[in-house]
């Protein structure tokens, strides 16, 4: 007797799917995601109009990635995608109210940057994030960037901020070079500054030290999150095999044009 098991399995409508989204009411879903994790969360404190909803005016330059649940209908993760030509437009990547970057924007080639990153408390046991990172891919290869960046942020501790005993934790070659050094435009203050290691290395940021990302300089305090925010360059041609096979695949692969919800 035939098994159809596995015909069942590969034709069953994926439970989570990542999606660009285009109509104003998964928008405006995902900036309730944004504001549930960052403000009522995280206790950020949000710039926004708009009660229940983190909205800023680099809203309406990017794309919107988000994470559906199908069988929930909801929007569970979520990360903005600023492209280099959304930046010009709009005049600046949002990175740049955080840092000077004048060595990394020399560079030759095509950025993106993400931010924003989040997901829904109740999802975060990896499969979520997994399958945002595989929307990401899918944009990349759409768009044929040549670098991707954005900033991590790093939580204090108990005790305030860990700058140089996180430091230590990450090796050398994860540092870029000097020319490609960026300045805080608000350094790390001393008095939000400890030596004992409490925050570690978060997860997201790990993520991208694995992909081989590298860190470019001092961290900026972003005293509305009150976080120490990196900021991370990865170089796409240089994907660390490893992991990139998983992330990304070759770029000149056959794909299918990541979905819009609209």
């Amino acid at each position: 007797m035939p098994d159809s098991s596995r015909g069942d399995s590969e034709t069953r409508p994926r439970r989570f799917t990542p999606c660009i989204a285009t109509d104003a009411d998964t928008i405006r879903a995902a900036q309730a995601l944004r504001h549930r994790v960052f403000a009522e969360e995280m206790g950020a404190r949000l710039h926004t109009l708009q009660a229940g909803l983190d909205v800023d005016e680099i809203d309406a330059y990017c794309d919107h990635l988000v994470v559906h649940d199908h069988q929930r209908g909801r929007v569970v993760g979520y990360t903005r995608l600023l492209r280099d030509d959304q930046a010009e437009r709009l005049g600046r990547f949002y990175s740049e109210s955080e840092f000077h970057l004048d060595g990394v924007l020399a560079l030759p080639g095509r950025f993106l940057e993400i931010g924003r990153t989040c997901v829904d408390p109740s999802y975060r046991g990896g499969i979520v994030i997994a399958t945002l990172w595989s929307g990401l891919a899918e944009y990349i290869r759409d768009h044929r960037f040549d670098y991707l960046m954005g900033c991590a942020s790093i939580p204090p501790g108990p005790n305030g901020f860990a700058v140089d005993a996180v430091y230590r934790q990450i090796e050398p070659e994860q540092f870029g070079s000097p020319a490609l050094a960026v300045t805080p435009k608000r350094p790390v203050p001393a008095w939000k500054r400890c030596q004992r290691d409490e925050s570690g290395i978060p997860p997201l940021l790990q993520a991208y030290l694995r992909l081989g990302a590298q860190i470019c300089g001092e961290p900026h305090w972003d005293e509305d999150f009150d976080v120490m925010d990196v900021f991370v360059l990865l170089q796409l041609e240089r994907l660390k095999t490893r992991y990139g096979r998983h992330f990304i695949g070759t770029r000149e692969a056959e794909h299918r044009p990541l979905a819009q919800i609209s």
